[in-house]
């Protein structure tokens, strides 16, 4: 019987990933698995915007903890390479991707870019966060309101990230913990995020 080959180096990056470390989130997930991520993102279908927020997603479908505290990442056990177990879990993150766009009901969607041009994203993108300019003003708005205009965004994990920070009162800290993401991540998605919401409210007030 052939025996069964283990990646240990695969699964110590696995831990690592894991745990947070930033030094290897960055040069594995978002460097050495960009290649990965990329064909992925070309050639399946997605509800994001740019390569960029393709890799946060699916960092946080496999970092962040579910109800009974565990990461879907816990599941590797280094019986293949993590980069083919990474690939498996795009593609079926892209098939239940289109599977609920096939069950959706038509609307008009939102106005963003046609084109998948992947955008120059680095460190510099958290710039808002000094000086707090990146948090949004919801004073003068109800609760209801507020879910309204969320609903209308196409991207479940800004959705999430918003509902976390500003209608559960959570502190930033708070919310990257419960998604799963290091804080530079973090302020790149918030400040996405925050572009969304503000597209979508900004429609709905020209039209009502």
């Amino acid at each position: 019987m052939a025996t069964l080959k283990t990646y240990t180096e695969d699964l110590q990056i696995a831990k690592s990933l894991i745990g947070r470390d930033e030094v290897v989130t960055r040069r594995y997930f978002y460097e050495q698995c960009y290649p990965l991520f990329k064909s992925i993102y070309d050639n399946y279908y997605t509800d994001c915007e740019c390569c960029k927020e393709f890799m946060d997603e699916i960092y946080i479908v496999v970092i962040a903890p579910n109800k009974t505290g565990h990461c879907q990442m816990e599941n590797y056990r280094g019986e293949s390479t993590l980069t083919s177990w990474l690939k498996t879990v795009c593609l079926y993150y892209c098939y239940h991707k289109f599977e609920l766009k096939k069950r959706m009901p038509l609307y008009e969607p939102l106005p963003h870019s046609s084109e998948k041009d992947e955008k120059n994203v680095d460190d510099s993108d958290i710039i808002d966060q000094i000086g707090g300019s990146i948090d949004m003003d919801f004073s003068g708005m109800n609760r209801a309101d507020v879910e309204v205009l969320l609903g209308m965004m196409h991207n479940g994990s800004y959705r999430k990230l918003i509902r976390l920070r500003y209608l559960e009162q959570m502190t930033n800290e708070e919310t990257a913990k419960a998604l799963g993401l290091t804080m530079a991540n973090y302020y790149n998605m918030h400040k996405r995020a925050k572009e969304q919401y503000e597209a979508v409210r900004r429609k709905e007030e020209y039209y009502g």
